[in-house]
């Protein structure tokens, strides 16, 4: 196998042209000015982890990216990774003191779904998050399983998940229901299981008056988290269609035992047996 060659840097690069892109979700890529850089594993790993943990401390990046390594030893291969880094120039990195952090010129994917994220929360127009949310569809570095990739994964899903579900919340308050189902529709595709998602879809549809459509939701929701939690929708949840059944006699859950519906139709009568033909 050839050796891996990384881009040298160009003198002067520090323009809009010397713009360094590097994506973290559906794997690691870096570009510079839209063309890619090959980083070998071992570097790529180094640079992840400065992305997502900006001003760390150089102990703590290599008691991270080297658990299993004496302190000294850990501390020595950081340094060696970081000249690596200077050296090559693939992607600029920043020291002072004993903080590490990226280059400002480095965009982050991520940290436009934390910003976005911090701006649906502030009240912002949900229709600016759209694209990033879209492309937080994908596991952060996916295929990597080392213990700090876990942690930032999770810490990531949920918060795509939560922004999702104020998403969905702020087109509800604003009468736009398509957009709100689209919303609520995409954080349950996320997470299944996850009430929240299903409770915004069954305020979508009574918010349009669809009351069938409302309670087909609930129902389904009901019946998956019985078959694989054995638990039933909370209270907030049975609360939002109390309304519609206390005409028929009932809550969502009233007089019902597990997987049964609280006004299924009968079931019809069994087949009567015929007797042998003559």
């Amino acid at each position: 196998m050839a050796p891996t060659v990384l881009r040298q840097p160009v003198p002067g690069e520090h323009s809009s042209a010397g713009t360094v892109q590097l994506f973290l979700l559906d794997g690691f890529r870096l570009l510079h000015a839209g063309t890619p850089t090959v980083v070998p594993r071992g570097l790529q790993r180094v640079v992840a982890l400065i992305g997502l943990r900006p001003g760390a401390t150089r102990t703590h990046l290599a008691g991270l990216l080297w658990p299993d390594t004496p302190e000294e030893r850990a501390l020595s291969r950081l340094r060696t990774a970081l000249w690596r880094l200077r050296r090559g120039g693939s992607c600029p990195v920043l020291t002072a003191g004993g903080a590490v952090r990226l280059d400002g010129r480095v965009e982050v994917d991520v940290d436009d779904l934390v910003r976005t994220a911090a701006r649906v929360r502030e009240g912002g127009d949900p229709r600016r998050a759209e694209g990033v949310l879209a492309a937080g569809r994908h596991d952060l570095l996916p295929g990597w399983y080392d213990d700090w990739v876990l942690v930032e994964r999770e810490r990531l899903r949920q918060l795509r998940l939560h922004t999702l579900e104020q998403v969905a919340h702020a087109y509800l308050r604003a009468g736009q229901h398509g957009e709100a189902l689209q919303a609520a529709l995409e954080a349950m595709r996320a997470e299944p299981l996850r009430e929240t998602p299903h409770r915004l879809i069954v305020q979508v549809h009574l918010a349009e008056g669809n009351a069938y459509e409302a309670l087909h939701a609930f129902y389904a929701y009901r019946q998956l988290i019985l078959s694989e939690l054995q638990l039933e929708p909370s209270v907030a949840m049975r609360a939002l269609l109390a309304d519609i059944l206390a005409p028929i006699g009932g809550g969502p859950t009233s007089g019902t035992t597990p997987g049964r519906y609280p006004y299924s139709p009968k079931p019809p009568p069994p087949p009567v047996p015929r007797g042998p033909r003559p």
